[in-house]
């Protein structure tokens, strides 16, 4: 019986986080707020961009590569953000992760861009993803504090780590069902 009511008390716990959480998206990350709109702004653009500039020749393995981006970066998030690590203080809805413009659309398009130019020039994914990886951590995160849509609790390796962990999953991932289909 003790687990089940410490069950229960985390639930309960959850429930007055959810409440808390949108009381503040009601004060501080609506509809009137400008940075609401950057959010938005930051979840639509770029797919609109992946929708016209993306090489329908390779889309299913640019696809695949680019969704195995997103649930990496989704689940590397989700777990910073339930260990403290980081947080962000504006959402397009409560119900929504506030990362999502990130983990779903900038993340995921940006490399699935490089991925395409990586095949079409025939350059090393590893190393540009790499780079790309001190890009985002040292660039793209500290705009993102500046701008304050995101809210580090660690320092910038765990971030690091995180973004190369996710790079090369992907990657890997990819590889390896490209290997399965050519037998």
């Amino acid at each position: 019986m003790k687990q089940q009511e410490h069950f229960e008390h985390i639930h309960t716990i959850r429930k007055e986080l959810e409440n808390s959480y949108l009381d503040y998206w009601q004060q501080f990350s609506n509809i009137n707020e400008w940075k609401f709109w950057l959010v938005l702004a930051m979840f639509i653009i770029p797919l609109v961009v992946l929708y016209f500039k993306i090489d329908r020749s390779k889309i299913f393995l640019l696809g695949f590569f680019g969704y195995s981006i997103h649930i990496f970066a989704a689940y590397v998030d989700a777990f910073g953000i339930k260990k403290n690590w980081w947080d962000y203080p504006y959402a397009i809805s409560p119900q929504l992760p506030g990362s999502i413009g990130i983990d779903a659309s900038i993340i995921p398009v940006y490399f699935i861009f490089l991925y395409q130019w990586c095949l079409n020039k025939k350059k090393n994914h590893w190393l540009y993803g790499t780079l790309s990886a001190f890009g985002f951590t040292f660039i793209i995160k500290p705009l993102l504090i500046w701008l304050n849509v995101f809210q580090p609790y660690t320092n910038f390796f765990v971030l690091l780590l995180c973004y190369l962990f996710v790079i090369y999953i992907a990657k890997l991932i990819t590889d390896i069902f490209i290997h399965m289909s050519k037998n």
